[in-house]
């Protein structure tokens, strides 16, 4: 291993070059010209050898005492003090061996766009709460190299990475705190989804103006199935608006997955995308695998589906393909998830409906089931979600027919009660009509009746007391 050394250099420069003569400046035997440095080399977390250099003490004890601190301190605490927050953040992706690849790609970009040109030359033990504050505002600003201003979202979420990273760095015992957990952060709120009414589609054809998350009312839902029934891929499209499915999982849906005798399908994978790469793999968190009920009439549409498939194969002389996808394209190979997006795309430009996504399908697969009654239960089971917040936060956008039936529920609810109040103050005036009431004794009753018992009794011992 190399050897540790101690030295003194300054910061003048040379006249001629303009460069900095460090160690070479003759004024260094001046008393408090410079300062001293100290080098050493220890072994990190792989063992290999790593240089540790500090400087700006103002005498060579002071150095010497930093440098024998720094060799007695752990792998651990050494690392805390040498390893910059880039060189962390990349070993800490590499060690990331139990999440999806979709999300190693998501912490990969927040790590090389915003993290590390933000922070990533600081040490991990330097970062405080008014370093991230100021990455945090200048990403919402948009001064960053990053470009663009960033959402509130987006900001939460690369916040959400930076957490994590450090949150493995404390189990490691590099760190004893994460400066991430208590920054102070925009309120980010998710899009709430809103429906295409009236007056919004005749804002939208004026001027192009849509909302973030759209979902279509009851009749644009029947519209729009009614224009795509001859597509190939219309139980597709059915699935997804009156169930709910996730695009993956209606990609990576296989008949196996489907009991039409029992009318239920169970999500039990998805195929998702990695830029253009198809990634299958199991459902996208633990309440995600569920079992789906289907209705008489979807359970027709899918029959009607595997007929169809069944006589494409045998028309064409292959047998039946051993991974019975139920959406494949007329090879019997399965679509890439990208195709269902497009092709909807598509469709929905054929028509004179207002637009929406894929996703936004599934958001409305959530209002209608709300509308038609489901509590809020039944429709986080039906969408896989682990937490009914996000059921009722973001995909049970009530739709107007909801909103008319409230109104008119409240609205005999008062009427009814106004009824009933106007009978009873009718039904007491009649009793006080003279004729109609039964008449009153005439005979005045004393208010307080004497007791005669207790007036003898108290008379008795009256008599007594004189005897």
């Amino acid at each position: 291993m190399p050897t540790s050394g101690l030295f003194k250099q300054c910061g003048c420069r040379d006249a001629a070059t303009g460069k900095r003569l460090l160690r070479r400046c003759a004024r260094l035997t001046e008393r408090g010209h410079g300062s001293w440095y100290y080098r050493c080399y220890v072994r990190d977390l792989w063992g290999k050898a790593r240089q540790v250099s500090r400087g700006g003490f103002s005498s060579q004890a002071a150095a010497r005492h930093a440098r024998v601190e720094v060799l007695g301190e752990s792998w651990e605490q050494l690392a805390s003090r040498t390893w910059t927050i880039a060189q962390w953040l990349r070993y800490w992706l590499t060690t990331r061996r139990s999440i999806r690849p979709t999300t190693l790609r998501v912490y990969t970009q927040h790590v090389e766009t915003y993290l590390i040109p933000g922070i990533g030359t600081l040490r991990l033990n330097e970062l405080t709460g008014r370093h991230l504050t100021a990455l945090f505002t200048d990403l919402a600003a948009g001064t960053t190299p990053a470009g663009r201003p960033r959402s509130a979202a987006t900001l939460h979420r690369v916040r959400a990475t930076l957490r994590a990273a450090y949150n493995a760095a404390i189990r490691d015992g590099l760190v004893t705190a994460n400066p991430a957990r208590h920054v102070e952060m925009p309120p980010a709120r998710r899009p709430h989804a809103t429906v295409w009414t009236d007056s919004r589609v005749a804002r939208w054809e004026e001027d192009g103006t849509r909302p973030a998350v759209a979902v279509w009312t009851t009749e644009q839902v029947t519209r729009f199935l009614d224009s795509v029934a001859d597509d190939p891929l219309y139980p597709l499209w059915w699935l997804i608006a009156l169930r709910g499915l996730r695009r993956g999982e209606a990609a990576g849906l296989r008949w196996s997955d489907i009991d039409l005798d029992r009318r239920q399908l169970t999500i039990t994978s998805q195929r998702t995308t990695l830029g253009y790469q198809v990634l299958e793999g199991p459902p996208k968190s633990a309440a995600s695998r569920r079992t789906v009920a289907l209705d008489r009439q979807t359970v027709t549409v899918l029959r009607a589906h595997l007929r169809r498939q069944r006589a494409a194969y045998l028309a064409a002389g292959r047998t039946w393909p051993p991974f019975g996808y139920v959406f494949t394209r007329p090879d019997g190979q399965p679509y890439h998830p990208n195709y269902f997006t497009h092709r909807l795309h598509y469709l929905i430009g054929r028509t004179d409906l207002p637009p929406v996504r894929l996703h936004d399908l599934r958001h409305g697969a959530a209002s209608l089931a709300h509308t038609a009654g489901a509590d809020l239960k039944t429709v986080q089971d039906q969408l896989g979600h682990a937490s009914i917040v996000l059921t009722a936060d973001t995909y049970t956008s009530v739709l107007p027919v909801a909103h008319h039936r409230a109104a008119e529920a409240t609205a005999r609810l008062v009427l009814t009660t106004a009824r009933r109040t106007r009978a009873k103050i009718t039904c007491k005036s009649r009793h006080r009509t003279p004729g109609l009431s039964t008449p009153a004794s005439t005979t005045p009753t004393p208010a307080n009746p004497p007791d005669t018992r207790r007036n003898a009794g108290q008379r008795r011992s009256r008599r007594r007391r004189r005897a």
